[in-house]
């Protein structure tokens, strides 16, 4: 079996860093293509797979084909493979807001096409990815993809209307959660912390903080409720970000990125 990846940025290496390093498949049977010569080489070095500049012999040989182009490429990628794409290949689109009905028009009516939408912290195997189907696609070789896409951290299955807010509150959101860390460090150096310590402190906390989310199954209120002691200093800090509106800036951030995503 072939898998196949026409570009090969950060989050296809993260596909398959996190798929060969969980021995899903084996570097002989993952081929990927780039734009430029140069690229292919370092590809090469860096995963150990094969790596080319040809999309087409890519998309000849996939049996899961990844589009892993940004989403302004797509339309030129489909051009370039359209005719040389097997009846029974599984086309696995990572491009934001292209959606099933834009992919099959491009690729395909009766083509097997999977969206998804993964996030950065797959490049060091924390990553969620959404997964959308269509009709034509087996349960079993859903399976097979979220068991790839799960090599990096966690994948699930959601309707289509839900990944483009998958796309907003797991894959833009780091970015706001990096402003978050910079912010706390920030407060903290101006009080007298060295930087670098301030970053580690900051970050940590809102690594173990996510953690208990996750692992202790309790409401982010009651979490936090549990760290705000009456009269204390952290419901002080509280009423600072409820003033600022933290939460309505949020929310807003959020809802920006899926109207955006939607307007693709």
């Amino acid at each position: 079996m072939k898998f196949g990846f026409i570009g090969c940025g950060n989050m296809a290496s993260a596909v398959i860093n996190g798929a060969l390093k969980k021995g899903i498949v084996t570097r002989e049977e993952i081929i990927a293509s780039v734009k430029t010569e140069s690229s292919a080489l370092k590809v090469q070095d860096t995963l150990g797979i094969t790596c080319t500049i040809d999309n087409l012999a890519v998309a000849s040989q996939a049996d899961y084909l990844f589009l892993a182009v940004k989403p302004q490429f797509c339309e030129e990628v489909a051009d370039q493979i359209r005719d040389s794409l097997k009846k029974e290949q599984v086309l696995v689109s990572i491009a934001a807001g292209k959606t099933l009905a834009w992919l099959k028009e491009h690729f395909g009516q009766n083509r097997k096409i999977i969206r998804t939408m993964p996030n950065t912290p797959a490049l060091v195997g924390e990553g969620i990815t959404g997964v959308c189907p269509d009709d034509l696609v087996s349960q079993e070789e859903i399976s097979k993809v979220l068991s790839l896409l799960g090599s990096f951290g966690k994948a699930a299955v959601v309707t289509e209307p839900i990944l483009d807010i998958v796309g907003a509150v797991s894959g833009s959101s780091p970015a706001f959660v990096f402003m978050f860390i910079e912010a706390l460090a920030d407060g903290a150096v101006a009080e007298g912390m060295p930087r670098k310590q301030a970053y580690e402190f900051a970050a940590q906390s809102v690594l173990g903080s996510a953690k208990m989310v996750l692992e202790t199954g309790l409401h982010p209120g009651a979490l936090k409720d549990m760290v705000c002691s009456p009269g204390g200093t952290t419901i002080e800090g509280v009423n600072v970000l409820e003033k600022e509106g933290m939460r309505s800036a949020v929310m807003d951030a959020v809802r920006a990125c899926i109207a955006k995503t939607r307007k693709l």
